[in-house]
C-alpha cells in the first residue's frame, strides 16, 4: 500500500514544535462511556485519597508514612522499624505487580488510577473548562490580547488552582505527620510551627507549578513508568490500540462522504475527522500506533465511537486490543511470560501473608550493659547488668509487664524494683540485673531464654548472652 497523502509520522514530541518551544496542549473536553466510567473511580479514588489520614482503625490513622520519627501505618495497622522487613517485601510485590499488570494491561493505571492524572483531568481540567470554556475558547483566550475579560478569567483560574494544590499540600502533609498534628497545626499558632508553613508552601507551590503548567510533561518527562513500559510491552500486550486493519483497508482513510461505499472502493473506516488527536490530553495521535506519551485515558475511544455512530459506521476502530488481536484476529491468551509474573507473585503475596500473620504484637530486646564485666556475689553468685527494651504494637496498654528466667534457675532484678507498663504503640526501656548460681554455669557463655510476661501471661521471648568466669578444667 502507497502512503497516503494526509498521513503523519511521528519524528518528534507532540508538545514540542518546529522551533523547539513548548506547544501547549488544548484537549477538546471529553464525553462517553469510558469518561464516565473513569469519572465515578476518579471520584472514589479523590475520596479515599483526601480521607484516608483522617479515617481511624482502633485509634490508628488508616494511612500514615511518618519517615521522621519512623511512624507507619498501612489500613490501620502499626508497622515500626522492626517490621522493616515487611515492607521490603512490600515493595517487592509491589515492583512484580506493576510489572505483570504492565504486561497484560499496559498503562491502564496511568489513565485510570495515577494520582497525577485524576487530579489534572478529573479536577483541575474540568475547572479550565468551567472558567475557559471548551478547546476552541481556550485558544481564542490564549490568542486574545490582555484584556479585563482575559486577566478576569486568568486570576481566578490561577486563584482555584492555587487554593486546591494549598489543599492537596496539607493532605499530603497530614500523610506524613499525621491527621490530628496537622489539624492541631492549623487550628493553633501558625507562628510557632514556622518550618512546617514553610514546607506546606514550598509543596503548595511545587503542585501549583505541575497542574497548572506542566501538567503532561510529568508523564512524558518526569515519570520514570512511561519509560519502563517501553520494555514491559509486547505484542500481546492489551493497550488502548487503533485497529489499522480496518481504519486503513487496501487505500487508506479518508473524509467521509454520503451514500459511498467505502468497503467496495477499499477505503478504511477511518473518517479522518482527526477527532481523537484534538481530545488527546497529551497532543497524540492515536493512529501511529503505541506512543511513550498515551496514558491509555480512553478519551479517543468515546470520540471516535461519537464520531463512527454520527456517520453509520461500526463503534470499536479505536477499542482496548493488543496489537496480536488487531493484526491476526488472535483472541487475548494468558502467556508463558504473563503466568511466570503470575507465580512469582502469588509466591511473594504467600511469604508477606504468613510474614503477617507471625509478626509478633509485642517485641522484647536485653542486651548486656556495653563494657561492664559480670559481678562477683556473695555465696557464688554471678550478677550481669542489662538494658532491656519492649515495645507494644497493639492499640491497647500492657500492664503488670515482668521478667522471668525460662531456661536456667536464676532471679532478675529490675532497677526500679517493680513490675511496668507499656503504652499502646509505644516503648517501655530500663536497666536489670540478671544473676545465676556459678554451679548452673557449663561454661563462661551462656545463652539465656527470658520470658516476658503480662501479669501470668508468657507474651513474649527474649534471647540474651550471661557472662560467668573462665573454667579451667
Amino acid at each position: 500500500m502507497e502512503t497516503p497523502q494526509n498521513e503523519q509520522f511521528r519524528d518528534s514530541i507532540a508538545t514540542v514544535n518546529t522551533e523547539g518551544k513548548r506547544s501547549w496542549v488544548f484537549p477538546k473536553k471529553p464525553s462517553g462511556r469510558f469518561y464516565k466510567y473513569r469519572s465515578y473511580v476518579s471520584y472514589f479514588l479523590l475520596i479515599f485519597l483526601l480521607s484516608a489520614p483522617f479515617i481511624k482503625i482502633n485509634g490508628n490513622q488508616f494511612l500514615l508514612f511518618n519517615v521522621l520519627e519512623r511512624k507507619f501505618n498501612i489500613f490501620g495497622f502499626p508497622f515500626w522499624p522492626q517490621d522493616f522487613h515487611l515492607l521490603v517485601i512490600s515493595m517487592i510485590i509491589g515492583v512484580v505487580f506493576v510489572i505483570l499488570f504492565t504486561v497484560v494491561f499496559g498503562r491502564i493505571f496511568c489513565g485510570w488510577i495515577c494520582p497525577q492524572t485524576i487530579f489534572l483531568e478529573m479536577v483541575f481540567r474540568k475547572i479550565e473548562y468551567w472558567i475557559d470554556g471548551d478547546r476552541g475558547k481556550q485558544i481564542r483566550l490564549d490568542k486574545q490580547p490582555w484584556n479585563s475579560e482575559k486577566i478576569r478569567k486568568r486570576l481566578l483560574k490561577w486563584f482555584i488552582f492555587f487554593v486546591i494544590s494549598f489543599i492537596i499540600a496539607n493532605v499530603f502533609l497530614a500523610y506524613l505527620i499525621g491527621g490530628d498534628t496537622l489539624i492541631s497545626y492549623i487550628t493553633g499558632n501558625p507562628l510557632e510551627n514556622i518550618s512546617t508553613l514553610i514546607s506546606l508552601i514550598i509543596f503548595t507551590c511545587v503542585f501549583y507549578f505541575i497542574f497548572a503548567w506542566f501538567r503532561e510533561q510529568v508523564c512524558i518527562i518526569a515519570c520514570p513508568y512511561g519509560r519502563l513500559q517501553g520494555v514491559l510491552l509486547d505484542n500481546k500486550t492489551i493497550n488502548v490500540a487503533y485497529d489499522h486493519k480496518r481504519g486503513e483497508r487496501e487505500t487508506g482513510r479518508s473524509k467521509f462522504k454520503k451514500n459511498e461505499d467505502r468497503e467496495a472502493l477499499g477505503k478504511g473506516d477511518c473518517i479522518d475527522c482527526k477527532q481523537c488527536v484534538v481530545v488527546c490530553p497529551t497532543g497524540i495521535d492515536i493512529r501511529n500506533g503505541t506512543q511513550l506519551e498515551c496514558v491509555n485515558c480512553t478519551a479517543c475511544i468515546d470520540e471516535c465511537d461519537h464520531m463512527m455512530e454520527q456517520v453509520g459506521l461500526p463503534k470499536g476502530l479505536i477499542r482496548y486490543a493488543s496489537e496480536d488481536n488487531i493484526a491476526n484476529k488472535n483472541p487475548f491468551k494468558f502467556t508463558a511470560r504473563m503466568k511466570g509474573y503470575s507465580a512469582v507473585l502469588f509466591i511473594l503475596v504467600g511469604i508477606l501473608i504468613g510474614m503477617l500473620f507471625l509478626r509478633n504484637d509485642v517485641e522484647a530486646t536485653i542486651l548486656r550493659l556495653p563494657g561492664q564485666l559480670y559481678e562477683h556475689k556473695k555465696n557464688n553468685i554471678i550478677s550481669n547488668v542489662y538494658t532491656y527494651k519492649v515495645i507494644n504494637k497493639t492499640t491497647k496498654d500492657i500492664t503488670d509487664v515482668s521478667y522471668k528466667i525460662l531456661s536456667h534457675k536464676g532471679t532478675i532484678k529490675l532497677v526500679s524494683n517493680h513490675n511496668f507498663m507499656v503504652p499502646k504503640q509505644g516503648l517501655a526501656e530500663g536497666t536489670l540485673f540478671i544473676e545465676l548460681n556459678a554451679s548452673a554455669m557449663k561454661g563462661d557463655k551462656e545463652k539465656l531464654e527470658i520470658g516476658v510476661f503480662s501479669g501470668d501471661k508468657l507474651i513474649e521471648t527474649a534471647i540474651t548472652n550471661f557472662l560467668g568466669p573462665r573454667s579451667y578444667k
